[in-house]
């Protein structure tokens, strides 16, 4: 039976998705993103996720400035199935500022997930999405269990480097070590 399931799907390109965001199949009040094919939506924000992204994009953008650019919730896309929205996606620099073309792996520096509710996802679907395109550095930011994980050194699909700092005042994007952050106060809300 599952075979038959399997066999009866769809995969959706990036190209068909944004026909049909340009057909008006998904309402402007719709939060969802193509992964591997599938549309999925996404959970709603609440406050203390979109005050996180708040705070990250305060430190990230001053301490990056003229090394990166930072996006928030926007679109990268990841092979021909896939186009997630990470809730923060620190980019090369690029004059057009991904106005021609959103960001593809080569573009990112490191994304940030922020999950209250959606950290099986993260963790389960979107970290091993996120290998498998060698995307260098990811970080989850666990709202339930007070945790920031840091994953890096993609291989084979899976990181090979987990990290859990302790101590939050001086956190390092490997690729940007001079952009150390004092994220001290993630966790206080």
């Amino acid at each position: 039976m599952s075979a038959l399931l399997e066999q009866a799907r769809h995969r959706l390109t990036t190209g068909d998705y944004h026909k049909m965001g340009a057909a008006g199949v998904f309402r402007p009040t719709d939060r969802v993103e193509l992964i591997e094919g599938e549309i999925i939506d996404m959970a709603p924000i609440g406050s203390a996720h979109a005050g996180v992204v708040g705070l990250l994009t305060n430190r990230l953008v001053p301490a990056v400035a003229g090394q990166a650019i930072v996006n928030v919730q926007n679109p990268v896309v990841l092979g021909e199935h896939s186009e997630p929205q990470p809730d923060l996606s620190v980019l090369k620099p690029r004059p057009d500022f991904y106005r021609n073309a959103h960001p593809t792996p080569v573009d990112i520096i490191f994304l940030i997930e922020v999950a209250e509710t959606s950290i099986d996802f993260d963790r389960e679907i979107k970290l091993p999405l996120y290998a498998r395109h060698e995307v260098p550095e990811v970080w989850l930011v666990d709202l339930r269990q007070k945790a920031l994980t840091i994953h890096r050194a993609p291989l084979e699909g899976v990181y090979r480097e987990t990290l859990q700092p302790s101590d939050l005042t001086r956190v390092v994007p490997l690729k940007l070590p001079q952009a150390a952050l004092d994220l001290s106060d993630l966790f206080r809300f």
